[in-house]
């Protein structure tokens, strides 16, 4: 029986990907083998990788002065690629703290440029953003890095900061493809495959042109934007069959009707789960209102003695990875594009009625 998937990545893929993937596992395109037998040198996986990239062009409307690439070790070997392209050791570069996810990459940062830290939400426990006006920002810094949404604190940004001519840097693993979004606004974008875009194992990052050969000496030639984009992100085998339902993800997407479809069916969502949380003495969220993240919504029940209780109940009635993540405790629903309205209604009629038995 399918349950309804609320897990923080890998997450929730569309039934209809799925069913694709598993009719054409042992022959794709006639071929005779399965999409992760064939040569990704071949003509028709060739093929399949531009589809992917003009999907995602299309989709994100990114411009043809941004160079979209395909990589590996996910959104964490970023947190090292982008100083590592964008900086040099004696470069300063400005980081924005408001979580988990931001501190991670603040950590690996600082091994390879200065780091000064623009904004550190850590006074609000992590549960806001800063003011756009409160940025610190350096004169001529190697660029602005933020997160926009944090997956585990549940914490989004309502703006885009305004950097001037300073290149801007989003690690937007949970958010990309959840909304329309103006790509020209950034340096750079990335994020990890495994909420939005498919299967774990593959991280997407959208470089404007500009900024390529930059890269210093010692980089690894796999983590060299430039080098990865002479070569189509394909300087290395990349993982054949996480590109494979990547492409039927993003189809699904544009058959759904696109990001601006995706938006108003997230925040429906988003809305239906807050709106069970507030309208209850039961259940709270600790982020400030004017943040509070589509994508992952975080909750505590009136008493901590409850968690393991509510977690099989829901598990029970196929609602399942609620768990909050471990640094924090408590309950997290995961609210991807996968996520239909109806496993939300699911979620807040079992929490209404689980509220009734024990609150």
């Amino acid at each position: 029986m399918r349950v309804f998937n609320f897990a923080a990545g890998p997450a929730m893929l569309p039934l209809e990907v799925l069913d694709q993937a598993r009719e054409e596992l042992e022959d794709w395109q006639g071929s005779g083998m399965s999409v992760m037998e064939v040569s990704h040198r071949g003509k028709p996986f060739v093929a399949l990788t531009q589809e992917l990239e003009a999907l995602l062009r299309e989709l994100a409307s990114v411009p043809s002065h941004y160079k979209v690439l395909f990589l590996q070790g996910g959104a964490t070997a970023q947190f090292a690629g982008v100083p590592l392209n964008l900086a040099t050791a004696e470069s300063t570069a400005d980081y924005v703290s408001t979580g988990s996810w931001s501190k991670k990459a603040i950590a690996e940062a600082k091994r390879y440029c200065n780091v000064h830290v623009a904004a550190d939400e850590s006074a609000s426990g992590y549960n806001s953003v800063p003011q756009p006006r409160s940025l610190e920002l350096t004169p001529g810094a190697a660029y602005v890095h933020y997160t926009p949404n944090e997956t585990i604190g549940g914490v989004e940004f309502p703006y885009v900061p305004e950097t001037g001519s300073v290149p801007l840097v989003a690690d937007m693993s949970s958010t990309i493809l959840s909304r329309p979004l103006d790509v020209t606004r950034f340096g750079v974008i990335y994020a990890g495959s495994q909420k939005n875009i498919g299967p774990a194992g593959l991280c997407v990052v959208i470089v404007r042109e500009d900024l390529l050969g930059r890269a210093r000496s010692v980089t690894p030639t796999v983590l060299d934007y430039q080098a990865m984009s002479r070569d189509g992100s394909m300087l290395n085998t990349p993982p054949t069959f996480v590109w494979y339902v990547a492409s039927l993800v993003l189809k699904w997407v544009r058959a759904q009707g696109g990001l601006a479809a995706m938006a108003e069916r997230n925040r429906a969502k988003a809305e239906a789960l807050y709106r069970a949380i507030d309208g209850s003495d039961f259940y709270r969220n600790p982020v400030e209102k004017s943040c509070r993240s589509w994508m992952n919504v975080p909750f505590t029940l009136a008493s901590p003695a409850l968690d393991k209780q509510f977690l099989a109940e829901a598990s029970a009635a196929g609602l399942t990875n609620l768990s909050g993540h471990r640094s924090v405790g408590g309950m997290r629903a995961s609210l991807y594009n996968a996520m239909p309205l109806a496993g939300v209604r699911a979620l807040t009629d079992f929490m209404k009625e689980f509220e009734r038995r024990n609150g």
